[in-house]
């Protein structure tokens, strides 16, 4: 537990079961939970622009077409770094598959970035909340894209994607809800999991993935 505390990152499998364990004891619903998803695998990537670009490819899309459109995009001269995505045409990099909304989305970026007025590593020092209206200041972004960010390439521990629409389900199912929670809803659950927010929400997005690809039930 020491080396945990040490380093409070996400970033692999013994730091997100010891969050999870802690979870389980704050709320022991969660405990089923746990047992139905199993063994919660980290899911860190790249920092900084490349994982902001990242987190918007895969915006309102299936994993599988994220996938395939990031791997035409991360091969595109210049695209993964904030100064040479500027000179990108918007017609280079929709031919991609990326929207128009999200090529400038990418671009309000890069210019934030090359005036010095985003700054990733002093993101990672701030509180989830701060952190979260540091990246939605900038157009484009919303509070999704800002808090998978935080999640998948900051690795914080206290962050809930309360909109992620695989979670409300996950979530309605795993509590024996009524009814799917809304989005204000589940920020309000999601506070009571506070510190250890994103481990529930790794965990609950492993359970989804479970009762999908093992049951055949569609949440």
């Amino acid at each position: 537990m020491t080396g945990l505390l040490a380093s409070p990152r996400l970033d692999s499998v013994e730091a997100i079961a010891a969050h999870i364990d802690l979870l389980v004891g704050m709320d022991p619903r969660l405990a089923t939970v746990r047992d139905r998803a199993g063994p919660v695998q980290p899911r860190i990537t790249q920092p900084g622009f490349v994982g902001i670009a990242k987190v918007i490819c895969g915006q309102q899309l299936s994993v599988a077409s994220a996938r395939a459109i990031w791997s035409r995009y991360e091969l595109l001269p210049g695209a993964l770094d904030p100064v040479t995505y500027l000179a990108l045409s918007e017609e280079d990099v929709r031919a991609t598959g990326f929207s128009g909304g999200k090529f400038r989305t990418v671009r309000v970026i890069a210019e934030a970035m090359a005036a010095g007025d985003l700054d990733f590593d002093h993101l990672e020092t701030l509180p989830a909340d701060d952190a979260v209206a540091y990246l939605v200041a900038h157009k484009g972004i919303g509070p999704w894209t800002a808090q998978v960010y935080l999640m998948f390439c900051a690795g914080h521990p206290d962050v809930f994607p309360a909109g992620d629409l695989a979670l409300l389900k996950a979530v309605q199912h795993g509590l024996g809800l009524d009814a799917r929670p809304t989005i204000a809803a589940m920020s309000v659950i999601a506070e009571f999991w506070s510190p250890y927010r994103s481990a529930a929400a790794l965990l609950f997005w492993r359970y989804f993935a479970v009762l999908r690809d093992r049951d055949g039930i569609l949440l």
